[in-house]
């Protein structure tokens, strides 16, 4: 398996690997909002503000995960929200995706990134080191839906301490029902 985080030429293949992934999980509802929150994060994020990874295996591509800055308007630490991911369904259970998320926060410790944050399964994302965090000690930038599915890691030797909000996403996140 192969990762890259040279994004653009294959903008397309990714938005479609996230509307097929989340139609197939999720409804086609689902799958038509995400893909187009990839569309929107590929088309719209200024480049200092996005990263996307992907894993790739004899020209197809497997999985892919985008990390998107979240600024803190009394915090000078650098962090970005890792969402969304997926990882095509005929090679899901492969653990593409925990091998996936484990290179994309290397790369994110090797730029410097403080704090990873996600909106997702606890019990998935937990074994890729991310933990519960309350919405006091890191505010959401939008009213959270689901309050147990927002957990952090410190990508640093520190501890995971309050960060000081309020707190702002990239433009196509800025979206109450993707929360």
């Amino acid at each position: 398996m192969n990762y890259t985080t040279d994004y653009e030429p294959h903008a397309e293949a990714i938005a479609n690997l996230f509307t097929a992934t989340f139609t197939a999980s999720e409804g086609p509802e689902e799958g038509a909002l995400i893909g187009d929150l990839a569309r929107r994060l590929i088309a719209e994020t200024p480049a200092e503000d996005i990263r996307v990874v992907t894993a790739w295996e004899d020209g197809a591509l497997l999985g892919g995960i985008f990390f998107t800055r979240l600024s803190y308007e009394g915090d000078p630490r650098t962090v970005f929200m890792m969402a969304p991911v997926a990882v095509a369904t005929e090679h899901q259970g492969k653990r593409i995706g925990q091998r996936l998320i484990a290179y994309g926060l290397d790369e994110l410790r090797k730029e410097g990134v403080d704090i990873a944050v996600t909106y997702g399964d606890p019990a998935f994302y937990g074994r890729v080191g991310f933990m519960p965090v309350s919405e006091a000690n890191l505010p959401a930038p939008q009213p959270l839906g689901q309050p147990q599915g927002w957990i952090a890691q410190s990508l640093t030797e520190e501890p995971l301490t309050p960060l000081l909000g309020p707190s702002r996403c990239v433009a196509a996140f800025d979206d109450p029902a993707l929360w």
